[in-house]
């Protein structure tokens, strides 16, 4: 399933114009830190970032992230999600912007429960842009990935010169539908494989001076 990241032609235009030629990734390690960390599906210290050793990409680990609802579930819980405001730390005269992210969990779904995963990303100061709004329906039993591109054209990147902090929020839904009320579906933002992560794809290219 894909989805193409969607601004304005205008808001496009700005965000583009700092920046000339593609550009190799920087050869140095890239930290990430996690500014805030704020919803029910990322309770403090169960999110962690790492940037990938070359540089093309960056991931999201979750440990606590699951909706759920059924037999005693907490009432509140078939709703869970997680808005993380992140400064990636980039070298001076370069650039970035995400080219595609890869979501990643499990879904336990009873026959006639669904599941819905939603999510966003953008710099601050941008447009929030379109959400994707991904549908899961029971029986479901498995690992679940969903990609999300953005085209060429569409992409957007950090500006120049300022120092925007990279937005990135998700929520995960579960709804007990014609289910069996008194059996539990659930829906994660990881894997019963806990080396599985959200995984962003970057794409770099040089300011203009």
């Amino acid at each position: 399933m894909f989805r193409a990241l969607t601004v304005t032609g205008a808001l496009a235009a700005t965000m583009l114009l700092p920046t000339a030629a593609y550009a190799a990734p920087p050869p140095d390690k890239i930290v990430i830190d996690v500014v805030t960390a704020n919803g029910s599906g990322c309770p403090k210290g169960t999110t962690a970032t790492a940037m990938a050793p070359d540089n093309t990409a960056f991931t999201i680990t979750y440990s606590q992230y699951i909706a759920q609802a059924g037999a005693n579930s907490n009432p509140i819980a078939f709703r869970r999600n997680c808005q993380l405001n992140l400064n990636v730390h980039v070298p001076n005269g370069l650039t970035f912007a995400i080219v595609k992210v890869d979501y990643r969990g499990f879904a336990h779904l009873e026959r006639g429960a669904t599941g819905a995963e939603l999510s966003n990303y953008y710099f601050q100061g941008q447009s929030i842009g379109q959400r994707l709004n991904s549908q899961f329906r029971g029986p479901m039993n498995r690992n679940w990935q969903i990609t999300d591109s953005a085209p060429i054209a569409e992409r957007v990147y950090r500006p120049c010169g300022v120092q925007r902090n990279l937005n990135v929020n998700t929520e995960l839904r579960v709804n007990l539908g014609t289910s069996n009320k008194k059996r539990v579906s659930f829906l994660t933002m990881d894997s019963t494989d806990t080396s599985v992560s959200t995984i962003y794809h970057l794409t770099w290219k040089r300011c203009r001076k």
